[in-house]
């Protein structure tokens, strides 16, 4: 063995076992400066980085807040746009109280009478009739000719002229059915829709009315009241339908056949109607049908259910319900009738069912009358008038306030 070799090694372990303090510096040394360059790129990214999202974005950003900056006095201007929302709802109240403030067929009846005559009550059921029949006037309605109208016009036809009185029996009805049939073209002629005062309810409770007693006597007329401006709406509805008409013969809306409040409506073997009273629909079951509206008497608001049936053109029967529905102009002096005339407007009905069905023209029910030529249909709806209480509470008669308010006070309990 070389002896010479292994003292070689030795010292040389030697010499590093006399500097291996400096080893870890230097290998120190060694990490920082491999990751000095990464770090120095990424430096200088990152500040560029900065320098684009920090300083100029977030500069650009105040910049922008700035011009943002809420004004000092803008609570003001707050305070003011509030403001109009709550003049708005209060005109929206305002005008719902208002469509409840309509023309009274009576002044002396309402809340309460300052006399209990008799003849106050009877004197309100000739106004009813009296205004029905000064509408339908003024829209130039009138019934088909009744069959003793028709038979008086034959006999005097027959009486003054010269006509073959030895005509066979067949020829002697075919000549009275031509004439029946002018005289009924001749009517359809001269009148712009068909209208029978009894097939209005309300218009036959007022003849002969039997008085029972005062307190009975002002609910008939409060609740009449509340018919007339059901039933006045209707006809108005009807008037603007057929404005543009000379004739039943080219008017839309041909016939009223009933207006009525309760669930039969007009009987099939007589055109008087059933002259059921208009009621507060307290509940659900006091409607005429199942209600969408779900709308009953509340502390707000009154509700009474109707019916209508009219024969209109095929045509006519969305812009007739669109029109019954639409807002309307009324006059109102005050509940005492004596105050500057104020114009208001009033929208108060919603068609809760509606139905249509043909007609046979040659039927009992419609032989006497002239339709024209247009396809014609039966409209039958039924629908809700709602009156808001606040606008005519101060006139309203005692007892119907106390029923509405114990039986909606059953209901909420």
């Amino acid at each position: 063995m070389d002896i010479s070799k292994f003292k070689g090694i030795i010292q040389k372990l030697s010499f590093i076992k006399d500097y291996s303090s400096l080893v870890i510096p230097i290998v120190i040394l060694f990490v920082a400066a491999i990751l000095f360059i990464p770090t120095q790129l990424m430096s200088a990214k990152l500040r560029e980085q900065m320098g684009k999202e920090s300083i100029q974005g977030g500069g650009n950003k105040v910049k922008q807040l700035s011009k943002d900056v809420v004004p000092v006095k803008q609570w003001e201007k707050e305070r003011d746009y509030q403001q109009v929302y709550v003049e708005d709802a209060n005109q929206i109240a305002l005008l719902a109280s208002r469509s409840s403030e309509r023309e009274l067929l009576s002044y002396r009846v309402f809340p309460e009478p300052n006399e209990k005559s008799p003849l106050i009550f009877k004197e309100f059921g000739k106004q009813f009739r009296s205004k029905i029949e000064e509408m339908l006037e003024r829209i130039k309605a009138l019934d088909c000719p009744a069959d003793s109208e028709l038979q008086a016009h034959l006999d005097g036809i027959k009486s003054s002229s010269r006509l073959d009185t030895k005509a066979s029996t067949a020829k002697s009805s075919e000549r009275d059915n031509l004439i029946k049939d002018e005289l009924c073209r001749e009517r359809a002629a001269s009148i712009r829709v068909y209208v029978n005062p009894a097939a209005l309810s309300g218009y036959d409770f007022w003849d002969g009315y039997e008085y029972v007693g005062a307190n009975q006597a002002v609910e008939d007329c409060w609740y009449w009241q509340l018919g007339y401006w059901i039933i006045e709406d209707i006809i108005n509805t009807v008037d603007v339908m057929d404005s543009g008409s000379s004739s039943v013969l080219t008017s839309p809306v041909k016939r009223v056949m009933s207006v009525s409040f309760s669930r039969s409506g007009v009987k099939s073997e007589n055109v008087k109607t059933d002259n059921i009273l208009p009621h507060y629909v307290i509940t659900r079951d006091d409607g005429l049908t199942e209600s969408y509206t779900a709308r009953i008497c509340s502390s707000d608001i009154d509700v009474v259910h109707f019916t209508v049936s009219v024969l209109v053109s095929t045509k006519t029967v969305i812009p007739f319900m669109l029109q019954l529905c639409t807002a309307r102009e009324h006059k109102f002096m005050g509940f005492s009738g004596k105050d500057a005339p104020s114009v208001f407007k009033h929208n108060q009905i919603t068609i809760l069912d509606s139905k249509m069905s043909p007609i046979i023209r040659e039927s009992k029910e419609h032989q006497l009358y002239r339709y024209g030529n247009d396809a014609v249909v039966k409209l039958d709806l039924v629908c809700e008038y709602v009156f808001n209480k606040s606008g005519y509470d101060a006139i309203r008669p005692v007892s119907t306030k106390e029923l509405t308010k114990s039986e909606t006070g059953k209901k909420i309990k």
